[in-house]
Formats: structure tokens, sequence, C-alpha cells
């Protein structure tokens, strides 16, 4: 399925309001998107580019960020000028369309909350929704695969999921782009969402995303984000629940290289009593001027009572010259929960690992290489496909190979 043109004047719409009304097939998805105020660590979401200063790189949701590298999405400057092929192979009953900004499904997830989201969001033409009916147990996952063919490009997704249906939706990114958008999954009652994004972009490639998921109740979602190429690769995960008894689990892998910067800043939002937040990342970095950046925000609100959370982010640095920031924060306005707590440590191989593998014969190289594969073995194993799994494998073996 081909990509439809962007436009080549971003224009305003919804200016800092909701999505217009609109029935769902979801059920309790028929709440507000949005349902946080701006906290401490998050901006006033708006659809609008204009309720967004242009960055300078002080702010602290960009203090960490090469805006110089950005190619101009952060000051409007980035024009649609480029193309990039989107091919879309979706299991029988899954319907595919294409849909205008007005649609009621577009932006019911959640709303854009930095200046790139935003204009995403206002330079697009035509979003992709993709729908799978209540009750659907899907035996192949969804997938889409994004080919950067040069230049600028803008876009918006949805992934809406019927009450009681299971899917794996599978995103993959290649070839070389300067790309920003949105990304949103409107996910029913009881129903069960496994989603999986690579980012595997050429070395020059400019990447920035955020995306949206609004947890119906009772249902579950987990994520697997997995970053290795690119330039820049800055993506922007935020969760809402619909619900009380929602689940949501948040994996990350990435390897991050020399010049790199690779950026993941997530938002779990306790709006709805009695529902559960996962959180683990982890990354690999080696090379002069690597650079990995992992903000883990949870915001439990006064309504969500009986909310059990946790959040953690581990990092092993394999050469010097690589740097790392990892900020994990709690924002907790009720005392009436089951637990929250976050964990963040970076460091370099352990020492003793890579004696007790030698001592056994194991040459150091090698040692080295199971001492990584066994720092990414559980986030590797709740992918679940085993192509997804292997050519992830792959290229970890590729990126030790230049390490050691």
């Amino acid at each position: 399925m081909a990509e439809a043109q962007n436009s080549p004047t971003p224009h305003s719409a919804r200016a800092g309001g909701p999505p217009p009304a609109g029935s769902t097939t979801a059920g309790s998805l028929a709440v507000a998107a949005e349902s946080t105020v701006a906290t401490r660590m998050s901006a006033p979401p708006s659809f609008d580019v204009a309720d967004f200063p242009v960055p300078h790189g002080r702010e602290e949701e960009w203090r960490f960020t090469p805006l110089e590298r950005l190619k101009g999405l952060h000051d409007g400057t980035a024009t649609a000028d480029g193309s990039i092929r989107v091919e879309v192979s979706a299991p029988d009953g899954v319907t595919v369309e294409s849909v205008g900004r007005d649609d009621a499904r577009v932006g019911r997830a959640g709303a854009p909350v930095d200046r790139v989201a935003a204009q995403a969001f206002s330079s697009f033409e035509k979003a992709t929704v993709v729908s799978v009916p209540k009750e659907t147990v899907l035996t192949e996952p969804v997938r889409v695969t994004l080919h950067g063919e040069g230049g600028t490009t803008f876009g918006h997704t949805v992934f809406e999921v019927g009450a009681f249906a299971e899917a794996v939706i599978v995103i993959d990114h290649t070839g070389d782009a300067v790309r920003a958008a949105n990304v949103d999954f409107l996910i029913g009652d009881g129903a069960r969402v496994t989603f999986v994004s690579v980012q595997d972009w050429d070395d020059t490639a400019v990447h920035c995303s955020q995306h949206n998921v609004l947890v119906g109740r009772d249902a579950g979602f987990k994520s697997v984000v997995i970053t290795f190429g690119g330039d820049v690769v800055r993506l922007h995960p935020r969760v809402a629940y619909a619900g009380t008894g929602g689940e949501a689990e948040l994996f990350g892998l990435y390897f991050t290289d020399a010049g790199q910067h690779q950026e993941h800043r997530l938002l779990v939002t306790h709006n709805t009593p009695h529902c559960r937040s996962n959180v683990v990342y982890k990354g690999a970095l080696q090379g002069d001027d690597a650079h990995a950046v992992w903000i883990g925000d949870v915001l439990i609100e006064a309504a969500a009572e009986g909310t059990d959370t946790y959040e953690m982010n581990r990092n092993l640095v394999l050469t010097d010259g690589a740097r790392v920031d990892s900020v994990p924060n709690l924002e907790i306005e009720t005392g009436e929960i089951v637990g929250a707590g976050h964990a963040s440590a970076t460091g370099r191989f352990d020492d003793e690992q890579l004696f007790y593998l030698m001592a056994r014969g194991i040459p150091e190289a090698e040692a080295r290489r199971l001492v990584v594969r066994g720092f990414f073995a559980e986030l590797v194993q709740q992918i679940g496909l085993p192509d997804v799994e292997e050519r992830l494998i792959a290229t970890i073996e590729a990126e030790l190979e230049a390490s050691v």
C-alpha cells in the first residue's frame, strides 16, 4: 500500500482542543483520550503547532536532544519534500483505510506534547487506519513496513483493536528519511495487543515519533521498541487508561553506535483505578559520541487508587567515549496504591562475569558477547516473532563484532 503524498504546506488543525466527538467500536474508548493535565513532566497537549514555542535546547524536554541534527523538524523549516514506501500486510478480516484528519479516530488516543509531534499532525494529508474487529483473534501479525527514499515526510497511523480482540502489530522502519509521525492505538475492552516497533534506519536518517496508547477496561498492551539505526531517533511512547483493570508493559532495546543519538521518552499516566504498568528498557553503547537518553515518567493521578507500577532502565557501556542520560520519574497524587517504584543503572562489563567465563576456557571476545547476549535476553524473548528475533540477534552480533 503506497502512502499518500504529504501536504506541501503545514497547516493548523483542531487548535489546542481534543478531537471531535465520535463513536468507536471500543466502548469505553469514547472517553476523552487526554485526561491528564500538564505536569512538571509533560507539556500541555495540543494539536496546534503554535501552542509550542520553537525549542532552543534549554527546555527540560529538549535539553538532551541535538536540535541542530533534526533537519528542521523542530522549528518549522522542514517541508514535505520526500517520499517513503509504505506496505501494509494484514490478515483476513482486518481493514485498512486512508482517512482525513477529520476522522473521529485520528488523534483520539492522545494529542501531541511537543512541537515536532504537532508539526507531524498538522502536516500529513491522509492518515492510515488499521482496524481489527471485536472478538477477532489474529493468527498472523499485522505488518507495516516503511522504507525511506530520501527527503522529509510526515505521517499518522491509527490502530483500532475492537473489544476482546487479540493482535500482534509490527512496524518496521528502514531506508533514509527525515520522518516525523504519530502512531495511535485504540484498544477496546478486554483486548490484547502486542506492538513491535523496529528502528533500523540508514545512518543518515532522522526519526521522531509519538506513540499514543489508550487502553480499554481489562485490556492489555505490550510494546517492544527496538532501536538500532539512524543518526537521530527520538521516540515518545505515552499510555493512558480508558477503564479499570488495564495493563501496559513497555519493553525497549537499543544499541547506540558511534555518533548516534537515540532518545526514548516514556510517560505512563495512571488516570483510572486498579491499573498496572511495567517498563523495562535496556541499552548498549559503543564508540565516540554515542549518546543514549532514557526518560521514564509515571504519573499516578489522585483518582488512580490501586495502581501498581514499576519502571527500570539499564545501560551497558562497551567502550570509552559513550554517554548515557537516564532519568526515571514518579509523580504520585494518591497514597492508596499497590506499589510504585523505579530503578536506573549504567555500567561497564562486569569483570567478575568475564573472569568466570574466561576461567572456563572461553576466549575474552566470546565471553563479552555472551555477557551482552545475556543482558538483552529477557527483552528478545518478549518479541514472540521468530523472524524479528533472529534479525535482532544477528544485528546485535554484528554490532558486537565491531566492538570487540
